[in-house]
């Protein structure tokens, strides 16, 4: 640690080197936690976009192959395939939101579940 500047020649020296050490690890806690943090956003954000186009790019996929299966398998026609497949799409759609909504909240420690009105409902 520095000392008394009228003794010690190194004074200036040490006290520089403190100084820079210090600031060194404030800078490094400071920008690595930063660091972190930006790259979880920005990772987040890639992923959830990718999984949106992804989620489209499958529901749109799955609507033109089943109108090709029904078309192709001779069921029905061209027209009729379209809005049976989209029926058919709607419904799974609808199967996994129900399934979704039934997931959609989890006991607290009090074995109370809190709805989406804010009142709190006892779980047995």
């Amino acid at each position: 640690m520095a000392g008394n500047p009228l003794t010690n020649p190194n004074w200036a020296p040490e006290l520089a080197d403190t100084v820079d050490r210090l600031v060194g690890q404030v800078r490094d806690n400071a920008t690595s936690k930063a660091v972190k943090v930006v790259r979880g956003v920005v990772f987040g954000l890639v992923v959830g976009v990718t999984a949106v186009t992804a989620l489209v790019l499958v529901v749109i996929i799955g609507t033109r192959l089943l109108q090709q299966l029904l078309t192709i398998a001779g069921l029905l026609d061209a027209d009729t395939s379209v809005w049976v497949s989209y029926m058919v799409m709607a419904g799974i759609l609808f199967v996994a939101g129900v399934l979704c909504m039934r997931k959609r909240s989890a006991p607290d420690a009090a074995g109370t579940t809190s709805t989406s009105s804010g009142s709190k409902k006892h779980s047995t």
